[in-house]
């Protein structure tokens, strides 16, 4: 179940790195870009999912327990970074700023399997299916 975690987490990132590219891309970063996403709060929930995702590599190669958790607790403000990206990306689909450029689908299965991720990472610290 471990890997099945790290799974998830890669294809997460992969869908992150579309939507961070496409933000950058549009000038999203910039100040008086117009983005309703704050650049602390993008890089934010970019470097603690990549942080957590560095973490949980190194949970599968020693399998220290402890690892596994602090990995899972990265996730927590990781998901509340992302539900304020998606309350703030919400309205502004239509309003021509960066962020309105995401694909849809790309947001949606970003979302799913974050949702997934947190899930798995969960059940693993908690010694459910181990690795």
């Amino acid at each position: 179940m471990g890997i099945a975690a790290l799974v998830t987490w890669l294809i997460t990132a992969a869908g992150g790195f579309v939507m961070l590219g496409t933000w950058i891309a549009h000038g999203g970063h910039r100040p008086g870009g117009g983005s309703r996403l704050a650049p602390g709060l993008v890089f934010g929930h970019f470097a603690l999912a990549a942080i957590g995702l560095v973490l949980w590599i190194v949970y599968l190669v020693v399998d220290n327990e402890a690892l596994a958790w602090v990995a899972f607790g990265t996730l927590l403000p990781v998901a509340l970074l992302g539900f304020t990206m998606l309350a703030r990306w919400i309205p502004a689909r239509r309003s021509g700023t960066a962020e309105s450029r995401f694909p849809v689908p790309v947001v949606v299965g970003h979302g799913l399997f974050a949702a997934a991720t947190l899930v798995l990472t969960a059940l693993v610290a908690l010694g459910v299916g181990g690795h």
